[in-house]
């Protein structure tokens, strides 16, 4: 017998060991050392691989740093050095975790989930006693960090055959790679296991068996140990050899292997070195790289069973059951630590992706714009989600479709949800339409904030002397009076290069102090996520505490806050918080603009918006992925929902998937401003735009009767009429050259109704088509779900892989005036602008304040081409009346006012709040559309 252990001869200390070596046992001279070389040149051979794949996936991608995790029991300082000099020398970085000898079964578990959650750690392994692999200390591991391959599922798939699935027994995978390069022939040889236990035991005896082995196992002790040693061929033994058991039991010529790190005495065995889990960590770094760069998802689609007729949008929604979003968000590559779960169905996910998959190729990236709507509406969400159901759930391509969220003003006002509708929409439809997790409310505590700080300051200003308004800007506190951060960053706007407060002069301390704000020049208003018409114009300030001081002013509805639209265009918190200190408010007596950087408050409305910032992940019915976030007013801001959604899901879907957002309104609003003012803030390029239409709204525009929401509609709009359906074509025919504009392929969606017929349906498609549409196809999701949108989802793929030459319609260094009248001629027909006085003079004052080269977002009535919302179907030769001009600098655009604009919502006679209601005993929503 003849054998060897590599433990040592990792030791640097111990280089002198070859010379101990016996020469050789049962006559064979030289067996010992000729083993001990075959193992070392194997030990080398490994850590050399090992080295060179890791470098490998380095090059590949160089932030990519493999750790392994050692979590031992007891300070065995030779362990740690010989752990740590073979992974220096592997290139692998290693962390050991050291817990004391006599550690509870509860603290070794408590330190293994802890790296379960570590992101940062690819391996994970015990240095434990024996005693301590417990059932539910090995089971604790996550199976795709046991590199070990001592849990359950990593033996069960071993077991199973699927040994390229799992991590294997390190030793034992290195036990019979020895003896196969030995020269050693396992079929038909008798294999014996002595003294091993567990997972060890299990892979040996299973890998021997899948090479033809016989195997057997004993323990020491066993009484018919001696003659399973004399039938045995090979004979691993996984603990040391009790002194009372003779080396004469071994019969001559038989291979003898220790998988202990512990030495027979009398000759020196083949062992696995306790470093052993290099190739398994080679293989979860690879692994999880693999994952970092996406392939198609593995995504567990929800089955639909539509009903006909169709049920109400909740009665749908409450039909299906969604998974869990942890479920979700692991199917789409997402981390554990990359996600904030808010209940069961619905989750944030942190901005820290981005850095992860920066080097992630973008998926293609899609807008779904659309006609001139009713004021029904003509179903944009519901299309953008039955799309992606389409594409994910029946074309197997990974898929997001990024949507808005909706105000809680029309949840229970007229208008409804924004969830998408029928068999196409978001789920839990409840939870999407109330509160979701909050960032509404968040935007209104900031914004409301921000105008508590600018009428305390103008009253504060009004009622003190310089000296002691100073005093109390910059108090002593404890004897020490020191600047704050925000109040230094305007010293240095002022140009004063001081940061002693006691050394300021009178001159600097009024300048410093004061703001001198313009009460008439105040643009920013509270708001409510309610309609309410009663807070349109509101007298504050009349409370005798305030001392005289009331002005007139307002509410809007919190999504029209400046504050919504910084949130939907940021792309990181960095830039967040530096548009919310740009946001301007008002202009001081001199007709300069006044900050919230100005007012100290930036740093305060930042911390109110750090969770509001990442974006919430929900599904649709159909189990695929959906970001809701933000929802900025698609009039007086750019309706479309958040960059930072659609970057995301952009790395997450891959170089060969698909984003689909929407735009607000109709293409001359919202697929406007999504280009000109999204894009340019985002750098992003859009492949290709869905224009949704309805028969319902092309007989509008053909000269059909007025449409009003919860009226019943008139029999134009449920018979067949050829001649509506054309006359009113003109409308799609017009907002697909807007789309033209821009160099971007267009495909009609048609959005069929029940009272649609035939002839109306191919009439549409025919005359898009020759607008210049790519294709136009009649959609079916909401009656049956994605699998009605097929045709629409491959005409998608297909435009976006033809490829777009996007293009801006105009160049922001234009001036102002050029800008608006580019947009009011090209995009809505007009012949001309006219400016009245105050818009010209906040222009002025808005390009002398150094505002001129900001992008244009037009806030026009979305129910005409034209300012005039009874003019339907294509208005020509009309001149476009601009009332006055506004600036959401923090936000980054100019909006100009095309006659008046409502920016507060009121509740109708009838108000949906009437039909919602609570099932108090199973806390379901009831009457929600």
């Amino acid at each position: 017998a003849y054998c060897c252990n590599l433990t040592d001869l990792c030791v640097p200390s111990n280089k002198a060991f070859l010379q101990e070596i016996p020469r050789g046992l049962g006559g064979r001279r030289g067996g010992g050392l000729n083993c001990v070389l075959s193992c070392l040149s194997q030990c080398r051979e490994v850590i050399q691989n090992s080295k060179e794949v890791l470098s490998l996936l380095q090059e590949k991608s160089p932030t990519f740093k493999p750790v392994l995790a050692i979590i031992q029991a007891g300070d065995d300082n030779l362990m740690q050095e010989v752990n740590q000099n073979l992974a220096e020398e592997a290139g692998l970085n290693i962390t050991h975790i050291c817990l004391p000898p006599d550690s509870s079964e509860a603290e070794i578990i408590d330190e293994i989930l802890k790296i379960n959650e570590d992101t940062r750690v690819h391996g994970l392994a015990l240095q434990i006693s024996e005693n301590s692999f417990s059932n539910k200390v090995l089971n604790a591991l996550k199976p795709e960090k046991d590199v070990d391959g001592v849990t359950d599922i990593n033996l069960g798939r071993l077991v199973r055959g699927d040994a390229h699935e799992c991590y294997v027994s390190p030793v034992a995978r290195a036990v019979i790679e020895l003896l196969e390069k030995s020269g050693v022939n396992l079929d038909g040889k008798k294999m014996l296991v002595i003294g091993a236990h567990g997972s060890l035991e299990a892979a040996l005896q299973c890998l021997f068996q899948r090479r033809g082995s016989m195997t057997m196992s004993s323990q020491w002790k066993t009484p018919q140990l001696q003659g399973k040693l004399l039938e045995a061929d090979i004979v691993v033994l996984g603990s040391p050899k009790p002194e009372e058991i003779p080396l004469s039991w071994i019969q001559p010529g038989t291979t003898v292997l220790n998988c202990s790190h512990d030495f027979l005495s009398a000759f020196t065995c083949i062992t696995c070195f306790p470093f052993c889990p290099l190739k398994n960590m080679v293989s979860s770094g690879r692994r999880w790289l693999r994952e970092q760069q996406h392939a198609r998802w593995r995504l567990h689609c929800l089955k639909l069973q539509p009903l006909s007729p169709v049920p109400s949008d909740l009665e749908i929604s409450r039909a299906q059951t969604p998974k869990a979003v942890e479920v979700l968000a692991k199917e789409i590559g997402l981390l554990a630590d990359e996600i904030e779960i808010y209940g069961k169905s619905k989750a944030k996910v942190r901005l820290s992706l981005l850095e992860r998959l920066k080097d992630q190729a973008d998926g293609k990236y899609v807008l779904v714009a659309g006609i001139t709507p009713t004021p029904l509406g003509e179903g944009k969400s519901t299309v953008t989600v039955g799309l992606v159901q389409a594409l994910t759930a029946h074309l197997n391509i990974n898929s997001f479709a990024c949507l808005r969220q909706p105000s809680q003003g029309p949840t229970f006002g007229v208008k409804g949800g924004a969830a998408g509708g029928g068999y196409a929409q978001v789920i839990p439809m409840e939870e999407f339409n109330l509160h979701l997790t909050g960032d509404i409310h968040a935007i209104t505590a900031a914004n409301n904030l921000l105008a508590a700080a600018i009428d305390t300051r103008i009253l504060h200003e009004n009622t003190q002397t310089d000296k002691a308004l100073y005093n109390r800007l910059v108090p002593s506190v404890n004897g020490i009076r020191e600047f704050s951060s925000i109040q230094l960053a305007r010293l240095k706007k002022l140009g004063i290069n001081k940061t002693d407060p006691n050394a300021l002069t009178e001159e600097e301390i009024s300048k410093f102090a004061r703001l001198n704000i313009d009460p008439s020049t105040i643009t920013w208003q509270r708001v409510l996520d309610t309609n309410d018409r009663f807070l349109r114009k509101i007298t504050i300030g009349q409370a005798p505490t305030e001392k005289g001081y009331s002005r007139q002013a307002q509410f809007d509805i919190a999504v029209a806050s400046e504050i919504m639209a910084v949130l939907a265009l940021t792309d990181s918190l960095v830039d967040m918080k530096e548009r919310l200190g740009r946001m301007v408010v008002a202009s001081d007596k001199n007709g300069q603009p006044v900050t919230a950087e100005d007012l100290g408050v930036t740093g305060a409305l930042t911390v109110l918006m750090k969770d509001a910032i990442k974006p919430n992940l929900m599904q649709t019915l159909e189990g695929t992925p959906v970001f809701v976030h933000a929802g900025p007013f698609a009039n007086i801001a750019h309706g479309n929902s958040s960059v930072l959604a659609d970057k995301i899901a952009l790395k997450l879907v891959g170089e060969e998937g698909f984003v689909v957002t929407e735009a607000g309104f109709g293409a001359d609003i919202g697929m406007e401003k999504f280009f000109n003012i999204k894009c340019r803030a985002s750098g992003l390029v859009p492949n290709a735009v869905v224009l949704v239409a309805t028969v319902r709204a092309l007989k509008m525009h053909g000269g059909g009767p007025s449409v009003t929401a919860g009226v019943p509609l008139k029999k134009e709009y449920t018979e067949e009429n050829i001649q509506l359906v054309a006359d009113g074509c003109c409308n799609l025919q017009k907002q697909i050259q807007i789309a033209q504009l821009f160099g971007v392929p267009v495909i009609v969606a048609l959005n069929v109704f029940k009272t649609d017929t035939r002839a109306e349906i191919d009439l549409v498609c025919e005359l898009a088509k020759r607008a210049g549409a790519f294709d136009a196809v009649p959609c079916y999701h909401w009656s049956i779900g994605g699998k009605g949108s097929v045709e629409l989802a491959r005409a998608v793929r297909d435009a976006a892989n033809k490829g777009s030459r996007f293009r801006f319609l105009y160049n922001v260094q234009l001036p102002i005036v050029e800008k608006i009248r580019t947009i009011a001629q090209a995009v809505y027909g007009a012949r001309d602008i006219e400016l009245s006085p105050e818009a010209q003079s906040k222009i002025d004052r808005y390009t002398q304040q150094g505002f001129g080269n900001l992008p244009i977002c037009m806030a026009k009535t979305h129910l005409s081409l034209s300012h005039q919302p009874d003019k339907k179907g294509v208005p020509r030769d009309f001149i476009l009346p601009i009332s006055d001009v506004r600036a959401s600098i923090g936000a980054g655009f100019i909006y100009p006012l095309v006659g008046t604009m409502s920016t507060m919502p009121g509740l109708p006679t009838r108000p949906c709040f009437y039909d919602i209601d609570l099932d108090t005993e199973t806390e379901q929503v009831k009457g929600l559309f």
